[in-house]
């Protein structure tokens, strides 16, 4: 199973690039940089730690799913 790759911070709305820095909870809440630091890096839906989502690679190195 692999990542919803939102592409809005659920906040403020501002666009999310696959390969750019975003948070996300164990849920997958996904916020841009700006508003996670903002949240103390606390996902204000469940509560959860907001870290760093993985960025998918592109070009030659994406893997085919």
């Amino acid at each position: 199973m692999s990542l919803d790759m939102r592409s809005r911070c659920e906040r403020c709305g501002a666009a999310l690039d696959d390969g750019g820095l975003a948070f996300i909870c164990s849920y997958e809440c996904t916020f841009c940089a700006t508003c996670a630091r903002d949240m103390d890096l606390t996902c204000p839906n469940c509560g959860g730690e907001l870290v760093a989502r993985p960025r998918r690679p592109s070009g030659e190195d994406a893997v085919s799913v």
